[in-house]
This record gives structure tokens, C-alpha cells and sequence, in this order.
């Protein structure tokens, strides 16, 4: 059982100075709680991609890069890479190196983006927001098994024989695909034996038990050896010494996001009761003390035959001393105690 952390580098005022912190700084404390989460032997760290003004993260990669350079041990992932407005000859040739750099620690998380800023950004058009998807994952696949490769597709220009370097480290560098909730994107995964990832930032996990039925079922039909079927779920969260100083900590630059975000899609905004909802055993958020977030872990481990949990820990900018502790207990309590019970 795999435990990690993932961030989008977000940059939001903070909720009590009102102060945002520079690119640069945020930059700063995102390398330091890369190497804390190596240092305390966690699993994964993860970093997503976003193109909006509060977030930092256009580039995982070359933030993995930097990242690479800075830790021993920790697999290094996107969170998500949106392959639909990007060229999978580059994403491949970028983690390829980051692979290089960091002795075969790479790996790519695939995904349609839950924001759409990208595709008007780089040239594309959302009404082929699935079909572009489709095609580039089946191109960064063939990347991935062969040196040396033809390529015609509909959105990409061809190309006949063409090395693609460099090479990773690894054989073959390790492809998630990751999913919100869309059954057609499960079956995908399921389809071409890839790992998925499933995002569970809403509602009750015990809603998303069917995708990864149907996960499993496809993976089984298509062929694949289901012992090296590989789940992962990542969810928003925050650890503290306690259960309400954690709520209180993490409150109100979660409100701050989740209400802006909701400004776009037509939401509510976030309100305590709400949070609060979220935060009992059976909800979405993993937000309290070491203890309720262990066993939350479990409950969704159990649940789904989870190999992977990564906890999403800062939703909108915290103080960078809170979540560094945060890191430390999810390394110190959490990670051991999940990693016990889950072999059983």
C-alpha cells in the first residue's frame, strides 16, 4: 500500500493576512515539502497541472525535475498531466528525463483536466475534448513500448519511424490513467491494463464503489493479469494534532477555493455545514487527527482494494509551517499505521 501526497501549488491570499506569497516563495515551499515527504519514506509526490492565476503549476515536470534533484527515494508523478492539450512526444521525452535524473523514480498520470483553460490556451477544441484524449493516450502508449515508432492520428501530425529519446531509466515508464467519476474513462483504463486513479474530492467515496467494480470487471474481460491491477483514489485533506484545530486550520482557505471554484460552475458557496458533512467517517474529506484520517484511509482501502492513497493536503494556500507538520504526521502516524493494517 502506497501513501503519498499530491499538490496543484496553489496561490491564494491567505485567509487571515490576506497576503499572497510570491511564484517564487511558493516555489520555495513546495521544494521543502518534496524533500520532508521523502525524508519521512512516503511513497508518492505528486503535482498537477493547472493553467489559472492561483495556481503555480503549469509545468509539473519541470517542477518534478527540480524535485528529482532534491530527494532519494520518492516516486515522482503528475497529478494530472492533461494529455488532450499537450504533445505526447514531449510529455513522453519530459518524464523520460525526469526518469533519468531521479534513477527511474517518473511516472505519468494521465488525465482529460478538470479545468478546461488549456485547450483554448494551446490551439484545441473542447468539442473533441474525449476523442483528443482517446488518440493521444493511445500515441504515448506506443511511445512508451517501442524506441522507434510510425504515428497517424487526426490531431497530431504523423510521422514514419522516428526514435523518440531519450529513454527512461525504467524499461517502461508507468502510465496512470486518472478518472472524476466518467464510466467511459474507467472502461479506457481498463481497456489498455493501465493503473487508475480516481478523484474523490465530493460527495460519499461509497458512490465511486461501482467505477471500481467496473474497473475491475473490464480489467478482468480485456484479459489483463488482475494481480497487477494497481487503484489509486486521491482526496483533499489535512492532518493535525487534533480533530478541530484541524477543521479550524483547514476551513477557510478550502471555503476560499471551493467558493470561487463554485462562482464558475454554479455552486453554492462552501459553507461549515457543509465542510462538517464532508468531514464525518463516511464522507469525501479527510480532514482531523491522525487517528480519523487513518482510519479513513482504511475504510476506502478496504472498500475499494485500494494500492495507492494520495492525500490532497493543501486545497488553497496554508501556512507553510502547517502544512509541513501536516506532511510529518501523515509520514510519522499515518503512513505506518495504514501500511500495517492493509497487509492484513
Amino acid at each position: 500500500m502506497e501513501i503519498g501526497i499530491s499538490s496543484f501549488v496553489e496561490r491564494t491570499p491567505d485567509s487571515v493576512t490576506k497576503q499572497t506569497v510570491s511564484p517564487h516563495q511558493r516555489l520555495q515551499d513546495l521544494m521543502e515539502e518534496a524533500v520532508l515527504a521523502d525524508q519521512l519514506g512516503l511513497d508518492v509526490f505528486a503535482i498537477g497541472e493547472h493553467h489559472r492565476p492561483d495556481f503555480v503549476a503549469s509545468s509539473p515536470a519541470v517542477m518534478l525535475g527540480a524535485v528529482a534533484s532534491l530527494t532519494k527515494k520518492i516516486r515522482l508523478s503528475s497529478a494530472v498531466t492533461v494529455l488532450s492539450s499537450d504533445d505526447p512526444v514531449r510529455v513522453f521525452q519530459d518524464f523520460a528525463t525526469i526518469d533519468l535524473l531521479s534513477g527511474g523514480r517518473a511516472e505519468i498520470m494521465a488525465g482529460r483536466g478538470s479545468f478546461i483553460e488549456s485547450f483554448p490556451l494551446f490551439g484545441y477544441d473542447l468539442a473533441d475534448y474525449d476523442e483528443l484524449f482517446d488518440e493521444k493516450l493511445k500515441l504515448l502508449i506506443k511511445l512508451n513500448e517501442s524506441e522507434k515508432i510510425s504515428w497517424k492520428g487526426k490531431h497530431r501530425p504523423s510521422f514514419n519511424n522516428l526514435g523518440i529519446y531519450p529513454r527512461p531509466y525504467q524499461l517502461h515508464l508507468p502510465i496512470w490513467v486518472a478518472v472524476g467519476g466518467t464510466p467511459e474513462s474507467v472502461v479506457r483504463a481498463a481497456s489498455y491494463g493501465l493503473p487508475l486513479a480516481l478523484a474523490i474530492i465530493g460527495g460519499s467515496p461509497d458512490h465511486f464503489r461501482p467505477l471500481t467494480q467496473l474497473y475491475r470487471n473490464e480489467y478482468k474481460e480485456a484479459g489483463h493479469d488482475e494481480s497487477k491491477l494497481q487503484l489509486s483514489v486521491h482526496s483533499h485533506g489535512y492532518i493535525a494534532d487534533d480533530s478541530k484545530q484541524a477543521a479550524k486550520e483547514f476551513f477557510p482557505s478550502y471555503q476560499y477555493v471551493m467558493t470561487q471554484i463554485g462562482k464558475e460552475r454554479g455552486w453554492p458557496a462552501m459553507s461549515q455545514q457543509q465542510f462538517e458533512a464532508m468531514r464525518t467517517p463516511k464522507g469525501s474529506l479527510l480532514v482531523g487527527s491522525p487517528a480519523e484520517v487513518t482510519e479513513k484511509i482504511l475504510y476506502e482501502c478496504e472498500m475499494f482494494g485500494l494500492t495507492r492513497f494520495l492525500l490532497h493536503i493543501s486545497v488553497g494556500t496554508m501556512p507553510h509551517s502547517q502544512v509541513m507538520h501536516a506532511i510529518e504526521l501523515l509520514g510519522d502516524k499515518v503512513a505506518p499505521e495504514v501500511r500495517k493494517h492493509a497487509q492484513h
